[in-house]
């Protein structure tokens, strides 16, 4: 049913919780940065991306999940075998949850911080990995939000699969704050002052 989820949150309100049931249901976690330094330290056992992708961080952490593995692992149509063997001939593997929520661009941009500072809060792979589980919702789940980990969590304990109208509306719930996410930031660029 659900054999991978990737972990990778700014906010991580509740993903201790959260990360434990999918563990002890046999979800095998890969996570970044200070998302996967958090689990570690709750026992919980993940699998660095950059361990799973074969390449680190680089840049500071400006490019971490940017890779064909991850999004090659999301995007994949599993009824597809022409993208099944794709991602299989990449080494890569589906990736059947996706938990990501973005850095705090907005709440920066209130702080009136330097606009080269400012900048290092625009997420990028964070974006990039909801947009895709997004539009790949027949087969993976999206969350953006800490407030839909329960809902997740009662259908993974109960064994079930997630209904594709769930499935789709966390999916449009996705869209809307990648809209609202790029909407702040055009705002925000377009009246900064230096």
């Amino acid at each position: 049913m659900y054999h991978t989820a990737l972990l990778s949150v700014s906010n991580k309100s509740g993903i201790v919780p959260f990360a434990k049931v999918l563990h002890t249901h046999g979800i095998k976690i890969i996570s970044t940065g200070g998302t996967a330094e958090l689990l570690c330290q709750n026992n919980i056992p993940v699998l660095p991306i950059s361990s799973y992708t074969g390449f680190p961080e680089i840049m500071g952490g400006r490019v971490k999940t940017l890779h064909p593995k991850v999004f090659g692992g999301i995007l994949a149509r599993r009824h597809l075998p022409g993208d099944m063997k794709d991602l299989e001939a990449i080494g890569g593997q589906p990736i059947d949850i996706v938990v990501v929520n973005l850095y705090p661009f907005e709440k920066m941009s209130e702080e009136k911080i330097p606009e080269d500072r400012l900048l290092e809060y625009i997420d990028i792979g964070g974006v990039s990995l909801i947009r895709a589980a997004a539009k790949n919702y027949q087969d993976v789940i999206v969350l953006i939000d800490p407030s839909d980990y329960e809902v997740i969590v009662k259908y993974i304990q109960q064994n079930k699969e997630i209904p594709i109208e769930i499935r789709k509306q966390l999916a449009l719930k996705a869209f809307r704050r990648t809209y609202m996410y790029d909407k702040a930031i055009y705002e925000t660029l377009t009246n900064y002052s230096l």
